[in-house]
């Protein structure tokens, strides 16, 4: 019996395992969330930004979408920048699970951003 259950357990360990592993990360494993800080530059609203990875992996390369994109307050572009057609969120470095990237921009109006590509290194 005793070895039945510890049969029973590896195979139930496996099954978990192989489901965890067959789990894929997508652009939906990035949540872009903007909020209004409050704050002005001159007669603009400052926007906090949080890129969130709720994958399970690190994600790297992880590139926004942005029509129009500008900003009256400078960016830093080590955590957001123009590369391309789109924009590159922490200088294309890994950002862990559940770990954010925060950056702000000033502008009349918020601009919709929404995740475009991402790269995902699970180990």
């Amino acid at each position: 019996m005793a070895a039945f259950l510890k049969l029973l357990s590896a195979a139930l360990l496996l099954h978990l395992l192989a489901t965890v592993a067959s789990q894929r990360c997508d652009l939906s494993s990035v949540q872009v969330q903007q909020t209004n800080t409050g704050r002005k530059v001159g007669y603009d609203p400052v926007f906090q930004v949080e890129v969130k990875n709720l994958c399970r992996c690190t994600i790297t390369n992880v590139f926004l979408r942005s029509e129009g994109f500008a900003s009256s307050a400078t960016v830093d572009p080590k955590l957001f920048r123009r590369e391309g057609t789109g924009y590159l969120v922490n200088d294309g470095k890994g950002i862990p699970s559940s770990v954010s990237v925060k950056f702000r921009y000033a502008w009349d109006r918020a601009f919709r951003m929404s995740p475009a590509s991402l790269q995902v290194n699970c180990w």
